[in-house]
């Protein structure tokens, strides 16, 4: 590999997936998959394999689908979840195996209970037993950013020694600043005698909103990969952002001298699926994909833009995809041209009844909208694929009345197992009213935490995307819904969470793996 490319490393199927209420499905991860792998992404951490059956079926999945990208399982030093990351790589084009230890001393006492001796015994035993079946195997030294640096050397030459070619140094508790963490890297590639061996690599989170600036630090310092996620997605405050972080890159190459292989006109792409999967939306002046990130409203910041684009912008939108998708679709657009542009967005369906259902959806769509983008193609896939799942509760139709000065009102019809019920009910608002109705039907129990609404596209005319994030019981679970009314659209998303809800899922929860 040459030595002014980054590797970069995904982990958004993963580490992303642990944000409470971002639960992917199988199908869900390969959309994601397939987009990380249209961009060019390194290597793509698909999951934890022994979290679940269901976690190891998206995996391998991942790995039977995903040809140019190298697909990764996140295994800790067991033979058991080894052996299954295994298992669940068998399909894989280009397969990974990550393993990782605890290393700091708060760590190894008082989770672990293990004394430092006997946590190099493991991993070396971890990295060996991988490589016997796979011939990538990375090694991750959690909470590296407060272990001690001479005992990190230490089981960092024993992981190489045992097979190990990439190395990882997370900051999984977001802990360390930039040049302190860049000089920890440079000391550990210095010291460790057989560092020249394997690619050094770094995993920060974001607790401190330092991941990108401590990311940077340390491919200055020598790193050849980073871990990072789409929109910075992870647990707590988030991992380091890929698009941040390659952008950076990209645009400051006179000064780093780095680069990566990222086709980055598919980022805002990638950044809307993602946000649309898992309902977390971005902010507005969130960099490279906000809907700000390249506006400007300063009539001193328009004018130069106006005379010389570079006098206000260091990098273009169109270099990371804001103007790229001018495919527009219509309600004249036939099967072959909507199954044509889903293929290009890297959308495939198992079945021709999936892909009939979803041009049935479109021709519905086309009557009340225009144009229809990219970003509604996206929408109008999720919600297809959201009916596949068993439907306790379907929505028949709903009538609400909004006045000003008047309480608004809302009768919805559901079909519940075959069976309709209808309720009336009164709310704060539209909305309020038909949530209302929907939860005297199903007496779910569910406590409503989230509620958001996105415009797809621009226009009065464009659809609006809902996402409600419904908890029960310690379960969490996103629904999701689009339409050009945003009443119906929220329905939908209530309907989607309750029937999620229903559904009786086993997953181990993903933050034992907290690298």
């Amino acid at each position: 590999m040459s030595n002014d490319r980054v590797v970069i490393f995904d982990t958004t199927l993963r580490d992303g997936e642990q944000s409470p209420g971002a639960s992917m499905t199988r199908e869900e991860k390969l959309r994601i998959a397939r987009a990380l792998e249209m961009m060019k992404v390194d290597v793509i951490e698909a999951g934890f394999p022994i979290a679940s059956p269901g976690d190891f079926e998206s995996v391998k999945a991942v790995a039977e689908a995903i040809r140019d990208s190298s697909v990764c399982g996140l295994a800790r030093a067991l033979d058991g979840d080894i052996d299954r990351a295994g298992e669940a790589l068998k399909g894989a084009a280009s397969g990974r195996i990550h393993t990782f230890i605890a290393t700091s001393p708060i760590h190894m006492q008082h989770k672990l209970r293990m004394q430092p001796e006997q946590v190099i015994e493991q991993a070396v035993h971890a990295v060996k037993r991988a490589r016997n079946l796979i011939g990538d195997v990375e090694f991750s030294c959690e909470d590296a950013g407060r272990s001690e640096i001479d005992f990190l050397c230490r089981i960092i030459e024993a992981a190489i020694d045992a097979g190990a070619r990439t190395i990882n140094i997370p900051d999984t508790v977001g802990y360390a600043i930039p040049h302190q963490f860049g000089e920890t890297v440079a000391q550990l590639i210095a010291r460790v005698p057989n560092a020249d061996k394997a690619i050094f690599s770094v995993h920060c989170h974001n607790d401190l909103g330092l991941a990108v600036a401590n990311s940077l630090a340390s491919v200055v310092k020598g790193a050849r990969q980073v871990e990072c996620t789409i929109n910075g997605l992870g647990e707590r405050a988030g991992n380091a952002s890929l698009e941040e972080f390659v952008m950076a890159l990209r645009t400051r190459k006179d000064l780093l001298g780095l680069d990566t292989h990222i086709d980055t006109r598919h980022i805002v792409s990638t950044s809307k699926l993602v946000s649309g999967i898992t309902g977390f939306p971005v902010q507005p002046n969130k960099a490279i994909v906000g809907a700000n990130a390249f506006a400007h409203e300063s009539g001193i910041h328009q004018d130069g833009v106006l005379k010389h684009r570079e006098t206000y912008e260091i990098m273009s939108a169109e270099s990371v995809g804001w103007t790229t998708n001018k495919m527009v679709l219509g309600k004249h657009s036939g099967r072959a041209a909507f199954k044509s542009r889903l293929e290009e967005l890297g959308i495939g369906f198992a079945t021709e009844s999936e892909l009939n259902t979803a041009f049935a959806n479109f021709k519905e769509l086309a009557d009340k909208k225009h144009e229809i983008f990219d970003e509604d193609l996206q929408a109008l896939v999720s919600d297809t694929l959201a009916a596949k799942i068993e439907e306790t509760y379907k929505l028949v139709c709903s009538e609400v009345c909004s006045r000003t000065g008047e309480t608004p009102m809302a009768r919805v019809t559901l079909n519940v197992n075959g069976e309709e019920q209808s309720v009336e009910c009164a709310g704060d608002g539209p909305v309020d009213a038909v949530f209302k109705a929907i939860e005297k039907i199903a007496g779910s129990g569910a406590t409503l935490s989230l509620y958001s609404v996105n415009a797809i596209t621009k226009g009065t005319d464009s659809q609006g995307e809902v996402t409600v994030r419904l908890e029960k019981g310690g379960r969490i679970v996103n629904g999701s819904g689009a339409d050009t009314d945003i009443i119906v659209a929220s329905e939908k998303a209530y309907i989607n969470a309750l029937n999620l809800l229903c559904v009786n899922v086993e997953r181990a929860h993903p933050q034992i793996a907290d690298v």
